[in-house]
């Protein structure tokens, strides 16, 4: 079956480009120019993956995403002109998974698409080995990647499974962000980096969890995040 990924970006010189790439990939590839025809081909197509850039004519890529995410979950990948951190974590907090910054290697962007979509394989496909746990009213099962609270199903991207899975895993201990990134994203983490924060709050709103004084994911200031 077809692996189909959206490109929703009004610089039709970008969007052929990155379509060269991922076509050589394999996957089907359907392109926006504007945010009503990506809604319009995410209705109608079954689609794997979004690559939406953040300023489109006709609404901004954040609004764009809070509308995905109100129905999906498949992995999402901002594209932006834009370096600064808020925009970033803007994008991240409100369910991103990823986030590339213009200009960008087409290589790149290939490699990204690829590491979201074998997260999403492993989030689909379930795992062999049947792992659950049980903390309090939180119930996670690794086997079927579903998550519920209270007997509420919540409706996680793979990454944020990832993220609240490796933490009940570790519970009672500190996770440091470095550490949370590396095993999370299987990347090298940077200091500078707000990504860990950013789905952390994600999560936390998902898990209706006061900033404040939170119930199951604790920030340690300082040194990290844990679950007790």
């Amino acid at each position: 079956m077809t692996v189909n990924i959206l490109i929703a970006d009004d610089e039709k010189e970008i969007a052929d480009l990155v379509e060269l790439y991922l076509k050589n990939e394999g996957y089907g590839v359907f392109k926006a120019y504007s945010g009503a025809q990506a809604e319009e081909i995410i209705g109608r197509e079954d689609i794997s993956l979004a690559l939406l850039d953040v300023m489109l004519p006709d609404t901004d890529g954040f609004a764009l995403l809070c509308r995905i995410r109100e129905r999906y979950t498949f992995p999402v990948i901002m594209l932006t002109a834009k370096t600064g951190d808020m925009d970033k974590i803007t994008g991240l907090t409100l369910g991103a998974d990823d986030y590339i910054t213009k200009p960008f290697n087409p290589l790149e962007v290939a490699a990204r698409v690829k590491t979201q979509l074998r997260r999403r394989n492993l989030y689909d496909g379930g795992n062999s080995g049947r792992e659950e746990l049980c903390l309090g009213g939180l119930f996670i099962c690794r086997d079927s990647r579903k998550c519920s609270l209270n007997g509420e199903n919540l409706n996680l991207t793979p990454i944020e499974f990832d993220i609240l899975w490796y933490l009940c895993q570790n519970r009672g201990r500190v996770v440091s962000s470095e550490e949370l990134f590396e095993a999370v994203w299987k990347e090298k983490f940077f200091e500078s980096d707000n990504t860990v924060m950013a789905h952390i709050a994600r999560l936390r709103e998902k898990m209706h969890e006061p900033s404040r004084k939170p119930k199951y994911i604790k920030t340690v200031w300082g040194v990290g995040y844990t679950v007790e």
